[in-house]
């Protein structure tokens, strides 16, 4: 027995001798059947299926990338003759089957197998599991195989450093934590209604991104004065007729950033936080990491970025060209490197708030993917085109109102993706303390709240 597996016992002999018990009870019974055991001792045997012997029979294909590892769940099928089959279309699955990626198994590619997918067909990157009912409830099988333990054990079992797997066999003779039927649906019954509230907040959160997105094509083609407004026709979508067309050069001042790896021979350098492509995200700004860089201290001025500045990337995937957002000076002193422009623009024409939001909209997406270099997957822009923007420049009032209308979207925006993953840290330190018996469900039990 591995210190991971001593660990657990641990926790299920804690579990035996900690339950809340002033009589020996259904309570007592229910604290005291926690067990350890292997996954295969609980689980039943399934069927592998060949498509070819029925050329022409259709069937749902479930491969490793039809499974999220955000939310859980299957996202997508393909549907497929059977003289089509991929090779791996091998394994049969039933409703409740719970499916556990095998190849790159730390990503925690977990899902429960739904009704509609019934007797259909999973990739041989999947292991399996069939919960036997009599001793192990499928849905809290689903969720113990999400569990940190779980994911620890699995990380220890898989070999291969570039494509890194493991085994069926692995994960069948996996050690468990099992407590009795009644607490297992109890605990399911839990985590379930948790992660359906953390469904509701993200479908939430989902439809507000697209309100906004909608809000933007519309302000951009109408301005805030409504359908009544003439439009005219630009090469990147049309644009109310009252608004002024110019090159971001004659409204902006546009600065380059800093190239990584210099060498220098003076001792007259200094080291300071700068922005990467990493923390500048499409509307927002992500700075949990700020790395550092070497610059001589006569450039600190020329790389400095100042509060107001838009920070966009030069390049990325097709979708992610040109991605920024606004700059508020929530660094002292931080520069940035030189695949991101900082977009520094004449207060008297054009308001930066208003800009950000620009290049976030269609109309902008429009511009970058039209002028960029591309590759394979790729696509980059120069300062050169940055500067030969065509910004749609309405008066300083009408930018206002409409910052103003966007901003509202981006703060509900923001208090969803907070609700989403407050709800997300709740979710998963629940998991743990549930599925190790270190929390206990039993009050549920007793006042009969395990069904509904």
């Amino acid at each position: 027995m591995d210190a991971q597996e001593i660990t657990l016992e641990q926790d299920v002999h804690k579990k035996k001798l900690t339950g809340t018990v002033n009589s020996r009870s259904s309570k007592e019974s229910h604290s005291n059947g926690w067990r350890l055991v292997k996954l295969s001792e609980v689980c039943k045997n399934t069927e592998l299926v060949n498509p070819f012997a029925y050329p022409e029979k259709p069937f749902d294909y479930i491969d490793v990338s039809s499974v999220s590892n955000d939310s859980y769940c299957i996202v997508e099928t393909r549907r497929i003759l059977g003289k089509n089959a991929p090779s791996r279309a091998r394994k049969s699955v039933q409703t409740d089957d719970v499916i556990f990626a095998t190849v790159r198994p730390t990503l925690k590619r977990v899902a429960m197998i739904p009704s509609e997918l019934n007797g259909q067909v999973c990739s041989t990157g999947f292991c399996v599991l069939r919960a036997n009912f009599k001793d192990l409830e499928p849905q809290f099988l689903y969720f113990l195989l999400l569990t940190e333990f779980v994911n620890q054990r699995v990380e220890s079992l898989q070999k291969g450093a570039t494509y890194p797997a493991i085994n069926d066999s692995n994960l069948f003779n996996l050690l468990i934590p099992l407590p009795p039927i009644s607490e297992q649906d109890a605990i399911a019954r839990f985590l379930q209604r948790l992660q359906d509230a953390i469904k509701t907040r993200q479908d939430e959160l989902n439809l507000e991104r697209e309100r906004k997105s909608a809000l933007m094509d519309y302000l951009f083609t109408h301005g805030t004065s409504g359908n009544s407004v003439s439009t005219k026709m630009t090469r990147f979508g049309s644009v109310p007729v009252s608004w002024k067309l110019m090159p971001l050069e004659q409204c902006a001042f546009v600065q380059t950033g800093i190239a990584k790896g210099r060498k220098f021979t003076d001792n007259h350098t200094i080291n300071l936080p700068y922005l990467r492509v990493a923390n500048v995200q499409d509307g927002y700004l992500d700075l949990t990491e700020i790395k550092y860089i070497k610059l001589r201290e006569s450039e600190v001025e020329r790389y400095k970025l100042q509060p107001d500045d838009v920070v966009v990337t030069e390049g990325g995937d097709f979708d992610k060209l040109g991605r920024g957002f606004l700059w508020k000076g929530q660094i002292t002193d931080c520069v940035h490197q030189n695949h991101i422009f900082a977009v520094r623009v004449n207060h008297k024409i054009l308001k930066p708030e208003y800009f950000a939001y620009l290049i976030q909209s269609n109309y902008g997406k429009a511009y970058f993917l039209s002028v960029a270099h591309r590759t394979t997957n790729l696509a980059s822009i120069n300062s050169t085109k940055l500067k030969a923007f065509p910004a749609i420049v309405p008066s300083l009032q009408e930018q206002k109102d409409i910052v103003i209308i966007l901003n509202a979207c981006d703060t509900e925006v923001t208090a969803l993706e907070q609700e989403v993953e407050l709800l997300a840290e709740l979710f998963r330190a629940l998991l743990e303390e549930l599925m190790t018996g270190r929390l206990s469900t039993l009050p549920l039990i007793e006042k009969g709240e395990t069904h509904e």
